[in-house]
């Protein structure tokens, strides 16, 4: 019995390795930036939020291009973000 026990578990220690998070990369439409100072208050905004690792903010695109750790974030919790800092935002589909 002691073998069987040791065997199970050494067959899950072996097969359940851990999910890995990956980084994700979202485009947001912020159609509400309007002058210079909105993307720097939207990349504020988007720098609070757990997990993002990389952001790019366009004023000329009224966009932002976001990395995130799909692990500690997602999507919804950006746009909630920036809706928060006065600039609401809608997933961009590519």
């Amino acid at each position: 019995m002691k073998k069987l026990i040791s065997a199970i578990a050494l067959a899950l220690a072996c097969c359940s390795a851990p999910v890995l998070a990956a980084a994700k990369t979202a485009t947001l439409s912020v159609p509400g930036m309007t002058c210079a100072s909105c993307p720097i208050t939207v990349k504020k905004a988007l720098n609070k939020v757990e997990g993002v690792e990389k952001i790019e903010v366009s004023l000329e695109k009224k966009e932002a291009v976001v990395t995130f750790d799909d692990a500690k974030t997602n999507a919804r919790a950006l746009m909630e973000a920036t809706k928060n800092a006065g600039y609401p935002s809608s997933l961009v589909k590519r």
